[in-house]
């Protein structure tokens, strides 16, 4: 009976990711669609509020920006990272969230994001006083 328990767990963690060091995530490149800036649109119920906003960065060489304000902005950045078909963004908090590109929108974080031209002025100032190390191509 030990055994199975012991089985079970094994199998219910093997699915998990875990990351203990953020500079020793792999970076991978992102895919061309997905590169640009994304905020999500409408209520969603991962945010604090019905009127906060959630924007991401993904650049091309797979470093991104989790951008989220209501009556602050927290702003973390991050980069992309696959494990076996999964794509997901490490946060330097060492937050996991995985992320999928589903026609026109990205679904990240437990959210639905759209693509914009450009970020919320207090995430493009966030942004302007603390670079990404690759920029949108």
């Amino acid at each position: 009976m030990k055994k199975i328990a012991i089985l079970a767990t094994a199998l219910a963690l093997s699915g998990c990711v875990q990351v203990d060091n953020y500079q020793h995530v792999v970076k991978v490149p992102a895919p061309q669609e997905m590169v640009g800036y994304w905020q999500s649109s409408g209520p969603q119920s991962k945010l604090v509020s019905p009127e906060a906003i959630a924007s991401l960065v993904v650049t091309a060489d797979g470093d991104t920006l989790d951008c989220r304000q209501w009556q602050r902005v927290i702003a973390v950045p991050g980069k992309l990272m696959r494990r076996d078909d999964y794509l997901y963004n490490v946060t330097s908090k060492l937050e996991i969230y995985d992320i999928a590109l589903d026609t026109a929108s990205l679904n990240y974080a437990g959210m639905t994001f759209h693509k914009v031209n450009r970020l919320t002025p207090e995430c493009t100032d966030y942004l302007a006083k603390h670079p990404l190390p690759a920029s949108i191509k």
